[in-house]
Formats: C-alpha cells, structure tokens, sequence
C-alpha cells in the first residue's frame, strides 16, 4: 500500500511540474529563465542542474529532465532500472531522511565531466534522531554516463565502504 501511495504522489508531482508555466510542449526545463528543449540541453547544463540537485536532494525533489526514461541506476543497496524507479529512490531517501535524522546533508565537492561521463564526489553527512545522537559519515562519488543527447542514462554510486561498516556507525561507543 504504501508503495502504491508513493507511486501516486510521485506521478502526480511528475505531472504538475511537466505542465507548469508550460506554453511549448517540447520545453523541458527553465534553466535562467531560458526554456530550452531536449534537444538543446549540454553537457554543461547537465553539469549545472546536477551542482542545483544533489546539494539538497534531502530536503527537495531533484529535476528529472536530464535523465532518460530507462535510467539505470545502481549503488551498494541498490540495482534497477527506470524513470519511476529513480523517482521512488529519491523520495525514499528525503522520507527517510526526515524520519530518521535530525540533520542530513550532502556536500558536493567536485564535478568532473567530459562529452559522455560526469563524476561527481561527495560526502553524506547527518545526525539520528537517536539519544546518543549517533553521527553518520561516509564518502563517495557517482558516476554518470551521458547518451547522445545528453541525457544521462546510467548512473552507479561508489560509496568509500560497505553498507555493513556504514550501519556500525549507528550502535553507541
């Protein structure tokens, strides 16, 4: 149920920002009050909406118009494939976030790109909502391959160690 409650929420999101202040419907993003199409977005502009998104993935919704619809994604937890998938992923992380962590960040460092890959690095930081107040810390960085058009197709995360050592992080001194 819950699953289904969430599919729901994300598509009618979805829905609401694809119509938006819309006039044309091949525009896929208002980046500096210019509109442009998906035939128009460049490495650059991929660069530049990832360095807007990632900084604040948990506390917002990222843009998915620099994704394809078959987004494969994979990290040390995770394996799957498509649009709706990706979506679910990150309004999973902002849920649990919220609902776990007083505090949640993800500092951005560095992106790097060249015509057909970016890799960005970055560390998530945070603090549970535990009495101990147990901080979690860990390095990593994504690796982001880009089709023809631009679009981002293929995205893996590297974390700097297993998910196990991460979650020890949490038990008290």
């Amino acid at each position: 149920m819950l699953r289904a409650t969430m599919c729901l929420a994300i598509l009618a999101d979805s829905h609401k920002r694809r119509n938006a202040g819309r006039g044309d419907k091949n525009s896929d993003r208002v980046n500096g009050g210019l509109r442009l199409s998906l035939s128009q977005i460049s490495v650059s502009q991929v660069v530049k909406t990832l360095q807007a998104d990632l900084p604040s993935l948990f506390q917002r919704d990222i843009s998915y118009d620099i994704y394809t619809d078959d987004i494969y994604f994979q990290d040390p937890v995770n394996t799957f494939k498509g649009k709706l998938n990706y979506r679910i992923i990150f309004w999973t992380l902002r849920f649990h976030g919220r609902l776990f962590f007083r505090e949640l960040h993800f500092d951005l460092h560095d992106i790097q790109a060249t015509d057909d890959e970016i890799i960005a690095t970055w560390t998530v930081r945070g603090v549970l909502r535990l009495p101990w107040k147990t901080r979690l810390l860990f390095n990593g960085y994504s690796t982001y391959k880009l089709n023809s058009e631009s679009l981002i197709y293929h995205h893996v995360d590297t974390w700097d160690r297993p998910p196990g050592e991460i979650l020890k992080q949490f038990l008290p001194l």
